[in-house]
């Protein structure tokens, strides 16, 4: 689907970038299509660029957040004895498996070319849902 996105946004560049009007087409020089199709792909990587910063920055904010409940359970955690404490750290071990290779992944999305865009993008969005799925199941272990 994002490909399909990119085609019709570059379609859409290009369309808006050679003029309707003007001279006649055998009055356009070569030189004149490459400057209006360089300035449509540049207006398109700007916007491209500020999506995947977007992108980024909502990542970045997801995984502070689950920093912060990581560090709930940690409370708890310390404030347990026994068993229960052994368990607790083991699900805290596991979160903090899962928030790494989420931050890997989401490092990944932040160096992607538009040609790996959505691979990384899947890869972030599969290791944040391993991460919140575990986070999930720690709270009901301990309901």
């Amino acid at each position: 689907m994002t490909r399909a996105i990119i085609r019709t946004a570059v379609i859409v560049a290009l369309m808006v970038a050679i003029p309707l009007t003007g001279p006649a087409l055998g009055e356009t020089t070569s030189e004149d299509l490459a400057k209006e199709s360089k300035e449509a792909y540049e207006a398109f990587k700007a916007y491209m660029v500020d999506k995947k910063n977007d992108a980024v920055a909502h990542g970045k904010e997801l995984l502070k957040k689950t920093d912060a409940e990581i560090d709930k359970l940690q409370a708890q955690a310390d404030e347990a004895s026994g068993d229960a404490k052994v368990a607790y750290e083991e699900e805290i071990d596991n979160l903090k498996e899962k928030r790494a290779a989420a931050a890997k992944k989401l490092d990944e999305l932040g160096d992607a070319s538009a040609d790996s865009w959505d691979d990384a993008k899947e890869g972030f969005t599969e290791a944040y849902k391993a991460l919140y799925d575990a986070y999930k199941e720690a709270l009901a272990n301990f309901k």
